[in-house]
């Protein structure tokens, strides 16, 4: 049997003899004498695809891989279609140490043949060695896939590369039913709860997977993502540590290790390692951008700048570094560099992502250069790709917001101040993103007895888990269940509050929490947290709502992506703030962004005053606070206030009539 099969090639009984004994002989290591045999054939047959073959297989075991490597070459060019002969080029370049070479070759590999599971495992290796852990996973869940002895378990590995979450879920559990002890089975269960956000339940089944297969690197590299996403910053650390004894300087453990490190506050150590990173993996463009976010959060601008731009170098397409440097907010982009995004923006198969980000960017790069028209519409094209991406239901809102008042009215607040935890520590700033949140958390953080942290995802935490909710479709409990609350439930949740988010703060006896979307879940803070301080920061609604439009979040805030969408929860926010202010009078502090910037400090004088801190000079010279600051806004909480983000959204009337429209009740 030959290795391929060429309808225009001879066919006779010699040749097929002479192959199948060049063949057995490769089966039995004697690469020498398979060599000899494949040259003769080529005497007899030249360019005869399995003598080229055969001689390159041999050349390989013989340790000669230059020779090896330019026989293959010479083979995938005249026969495209022969997978093996890519494969084999993909081992041999891999042998040679030329791993961008040989992922394009394996690549090449399985698109010939999906079933080539040894290239999709080698693949998967090299892809890991290159810091590309999200295609290495893919490669990997394709070597299961193809490799998978039970056809269940070959079904739902397929339906999770198609995206068919759901269905590979189901044949998940179906194959466990029947083997509740496979790893492999147990681990991709688990990938789906980390592409669902359900990242308690893919815990759980990492920690049953490394229970029965310690050895599981990928399974604990999962892990240890998965606790990092819950805070559990400390405890992911750890398991990257036990992942560096058994195979050190792997780059997706040091690039994972970088994260936790920036999620810790340990921004010089992880820009030291992602400095390391970039020396072995200079092509990586997302490295750079990583180490220009940590730079910008310590306030290092320039440098980010650089990173950023480095990282264009690198991978022209890229669009994260392009928004990474609009969202600096400062910055103003040459137009060099425009007309390179817009080059990037012609690409037909340019990824959605990669879209979005360089729409946002444009969008910026053209409202500083005053090309208004120009710039929303790239907001506005960029804004409806995310849109059909994140499919924000306004009506869910809306259902949510009402239900949350009709559950919170005055007698659930009676005698309030006696349950719960009586900690006064958190200061809570609420609202809409991009409405002077950060402004108001870096004035308080400039005072010495304040600590600023970031947005803390605690309180949402506590709501999922509240709400015992497993699947989307399921009923929440939540916000009902929070006016069944007994004494001992809101003090053991304030006192889970205040340590869970004690790694964050400082020795200060105050801490921020500036989470924007607390806002709807003031009634649960104020019943497990009596004493907490909440401010509610708010803008101008044209201007909140357009400037929602402008930013392209990390994550969360899908509402934003739609003019009507913004206008409607901008309405639902303003309808639960005065519940709030009615069923708590005098405990909630609305501090307009517009006034903060024209009567500075009388604002700022208020603000301490609610917050029962003594008035302190720093707070008013904010922009020299050093502290690390993770939002969109850092770069201009570092500069002195003034009146440049009011009315930002003026020049862009005319396209803003949808937004105006449903806006003119509170206008």
């Amino acid at each position: 049997m030959t290795q391929y099969e060429d309808h225009n090639s001879h066919s006779t009984h010699d040749i097929r003899v002479a192959v199948q004994h060049a063949q057995e002989m490769l089966h039995h290591n004697a690469f020498a004498a398979a060599e000899q045999q494949g040259r003769e054939i080529l005497k007899s047959f030249p360019n005869e695809p399995n003598a080229l073959f055969i001689i390159g297989v041999s050349l390989k075991g013989l340790a000669r891989f230059s020779e090896a490597r330019k026989t293959f070459q010479v083979l995938v060019k005249q026969t495209p279609k022969f997978a093996l002969a890519h494969q084999e080029l993909g081992f041999t370049l891999h042998a040679l140490k030329q791993i961008r070479q040989a992922i394009i070759s394996l690549k090449d590999a399985v698109n010939v043949d999906t079933h080539l599971i040894h290239s999709w495992k080698r693949l998967s290796e090299l892809l890991l060695a290159t810091g590309d852990s999200h295609a290495s996973e893919q490669a990997y869940n394709s070597y299961l896939r193809f490799s998978a002895k039970h056809p269940l378990l070959g079904e739902a590995l397929q339906a999770f590369i198609d995206g068919k979450l759901a269905l590979s879920e189901r044949h998940c559990h179906d194959y466990l039913k029947q083997s509740p002890n496979d790893v492999s089975a147990l681990r991709l269960l688990a990938e789906i709860a980390i592409k669902l956000g359900v990242f308690g339940d893919a815990e759980h089944l990492l920690v049953r997977c490394l229970g029965l297969a310690p050895d599981y690197h990928l399974a604990r590299l999962n892990y240890a993502h998965v606790l990092n996403k819950q805070e559990k910053s400390q405890q992911a650390l750890l398991e990257i540590a036990t992942l560096e004894k058994h195979q050190p300087n792997v780059p997706p453990q040091q690039i994972l290790k970088a994260a936790i490190l920036v999620r810790l506050g340990q921004f010089e150590d992880a820009i030291a390692l992602y400095d390391s990173l970039i020396a072995r993996l200079p092509e990586q463009a997302n490295l750079y951008t990583s180490r220009g976010h940590a730079l910008k959060t310590i306030g290092e601008q320039k440098a980010a700048i650089a990173s950023y731009r480095q990282s264009i170098a690198c991978a022209p397409s890229y669009g994260e570094a392009y928004w990474s440097l609009a969202n600096l907010k400062t910055f103003r982009f040459e137009q060099s560099e425009i007309q390179l995004m817009k080059k990037q923006m012609e690409i037909e198969q340019l990824p959605a992502l990669d879209q979005i980000n360089i729409c946002f960017a444009l969008g910026k790069a053209l409202e500083d250069n005053k090309e208004f028209e120009q710039s929303f519409h790239y907001y506005q094209l960029g804004n409806a790709c995310k849109n059909t991406i994140e499919r924000y239901d306004a009506d869910e809102t809306t259902a949510l917001i009402e239900r949350t008042i009709t559950t919170c009215p005055s007698p659930v607040f009676e005698n309030n101040d006696e349950q719960g935890c009586s900690k006064a520590d958190p200061i809570f700033i609420v609202g809409l993103p991009r409405s002077g949140s950060t402004l108001l958390e870096q004035i308080l953080a400039s005072h010495s007895l304040v600590d600023g942290t970031k947005e803390l995802p605690d309180i949402i935490a506590m709501v999922r888990k509240l709400s015992d909710r497993k699947k989307r479709h399921e009923i929440s409990k939540y916000p009902e269940v929070i006016a069944k609350l007994s004494s001992e439930q809101r003090l053991a949740l304030g006192n889970e509050y205040i340590n869970k988010t004690r790694i964050h703060r400082g020795d200060a006896p105050f801490f921020i929490d500036k989470m924007p979307n607390n806002f709807a879940h003031i009634g649960l803070i104020k019943l497990i947290l009596p004493n907490a301080k909440i401010i509610d920061a708010r803008r101008q609604p044209m201007s909140a709502c357009f400037s929602g439009f402008k930013q392209l979040f990390s994550t969360g805030q899908a509402f934003s992506y739609d003019l009507e969408n913004i206008a409607r929860y901008y309405q639902d926010y303003l309808h639960l703030m005065d519940h709030w202010q009615k069923v708590l009078p005098h405990q909630v502090l609305t501090v307009s962004y517009e006034d903060v910037v024209n009567d500075f400090e009388n604002q700022v004088r208020q603000l301490l005053y609610f917050c029962g801190l003594p008035f302190e000079q720093n707070c008013l010279e904010f922009y020299n606070n050093a502290r690390a600051v993770n939002t969109a806004s850092s770069e201009q909480v570092r500069q002195p206030i003034n009146t440049k983000g009011l009315d930002a959204w003026k020049p862009f009337e005319a396209f803003l009539t949808p937004l105006q429209s449903k806006l003119s009740s509170i206008l």
